[in-house]
């Protein structure tokens, strides 16, 4: 776990690290795109964080490549080259896409051509597992067809979701802690060393979405581009075809009685079929929706607008910073809930969590005028807007809101406007000019708790 950890912090770092300066070439370069009718931000904002990401799963590799425990990845199986030759391809699209706009077919293309450069130096799928019949084998133009399309499906699906500041790196960055938690289990829990390359590629996903988020949550002051989308969307999809083509649920027999039994023990195993599912299932029902609501308004499936899931929770009410972390709780219970329910299948708690959750979840995607308070202990770790306000604040605080003393005098606090407070009375004997000299510095004067 240790090897995991520190490859996860060097990706993070360098990811991290590399995005102000690819900030600052993207603004050189151009790479702010005018603003759109359907896009939210409200600056012209660079793109091309891509590349930093890149650079830190190049980095994630290298490092994983020089530790002992993690050097048997690299010595027994060509997936990480494979992953490193098809993230390539796919991000120097991203670049050209970030920079000049290229056709959405060509986009395609490349996704299927970096799809088949995996699959043509070993990263594809070779059998998957069936409920009741075991393993069964595909022949190499069906493991072909069905590796390229999972790549395409998640690519797309991670470079749809991205439409709101932080949306896209926080539900992969979530959505790859799960599959870690879960490859882990089936690597060290059960011993089957073919699940190493998956949580080698979990982990850097995660360092990559992590050194990226700081820079990209609301306001944010980069975008990833597409070359930061396809590239996360093709690890994502990476980690699932080696877990899925790669594992056999039969070496699970070792440790169970009977085939029958093994069958049961091996939910985990069925769990690769479902889990890159449930991971882009908000993003794929997203999609789909779209084809229907734009077929039906008989215009292209491809055509742009603004009525995706992210644009109606903005549309009913809620925050940017909301709607996002909504997504972030829908996605965790999603991901979080399948991975727990293939370790504990036979626990009704779970489920009965899963719909627990489920209902604080609606509850809060209904309400979006609801502001939840922190307890006092947090106060000092969350935004202002979520902090309690004291007793003394209250006093200053209208029916609207609002601070009534601000509102009475102005932003400058002028003594003039109506409701200003009296002058100090002047000690008598003090002539005139002095007067006025120590009401005028007694004005200029901040008094205690000022919110000048």
């Amino acid at each position: 776990m240790r090897d995991y950890l520190l490859t996860l912090c060097v990706t993070a770092a360098v990811t991290y690290l590399l995005t102000g300066p690819v900030r600052k070439f993207a603004i050189a370069t151009g790479a702010m795109p005018e603003i759109r009718a359907r896009d939210v931000h409200r600056e012209p904002t660079p793109r091309l964080g891509g590349i930093a990401m890149f650079f830190g799963l190049c980095a994630g590799l290298l490092v994983a490549d020089n530790l002992q425990n993690l050097n048997a990845v690299f010595e027994r199986s060509n997936e990480p080259r494979a992953l490193l030759s098809g993230a390539a391809l796919i991000w120097l699209i991203g670049v050209l896409d970030d920079k000049f706009e290229l056709d959405a077919l060509i986009k395609l293309g490349a996704q299927m051509i970096a799809a088949g450069v995996m699959v043509m130096q070993g990263l594809t799928i070779l059998w998957i597992p069936v409920p009741g019949a075991g393993m069964v084998s595909l022949t190499s133009w069906q493991g072909t067809l069905l590796t390229v399309a999972l790549v395409v499906i998640t690519i797309n699906a991670v470079n749809f979701v991205d439409g709101l500041d932080g949306l896209a790196a926080g539900m992969v960055c979530i959505a790859s802690a799960a599959f870690f938690l879960y490859a882990y289990r089936i690597w060290y829990g059960y011993g089957i060393e073919a699940a190493a390359p998956a949580t080698l590629f979990a982990a850097i996903l995660i360092g990559m979405c992590v050194g990226f988020l700081p820079h990209n949550m609301h306001p944010a002051r980069i975008f990833m581009g597409d070359s930061g989308s396809m590239l996360i969307g093709l690890v994502l999809a990476a980690g699932a075809i080696s877990v899925t083509g790669q594992v056999d649920m039969d070496a699970l027999k070792i440790f169970e009685g009977s085939a029958r039994q093994a069958t049961h023990a091996a939910l985990p195993v069925f769990i690769p079929l479902l889990l890159p599912l449930t991971i882009i299932a908000i993003p794929f029902a997203d999609l789909v929706l779209a084809v229907v609501r734009r077929t039906w308004n008989g215009k292209s499936p491809f055509a742009a607008d603004r009525g995706h899931l992210h644009h109606r929770l903005l549309d009913i009410g809620h925050s940017h910073s909301r709607s996002v972390l909504i997504m972030y709780f829908w996605s965790a219970l999603i991901a979080f809930g399948v991975v727990a329910y293939s370790v504990h299948s036979a626990s009704m708690w779970i489920l009965l969590l899963v719909v627990g959750l489920s209902a604080v979840g609606l509850v809060l995607l209904l309400l979006p005028r609801f502001t939840p308070r922190a307890p006092l202990w947090a106060q000092a770790f969350v935004p202002p807007r979520y902090r309690r306000r004291s007793w003394r604040q209250k006093e200053r605080t209208g029916a609207g809101g609002t601070d009534t003393a601000r509102d009475a005098t102005g932003p400058e606090g002028g003594a003039d406007a109506a409701g200003a407070p009296e002058p100090e009375p002047v000690p008598a004997g003090v002539n005139g000019a002095t007067a006025l000299s120590a009401h005028s510095h007694s004005q200029d004067r901040p008094k205690a708790g000022s919110r000048r």
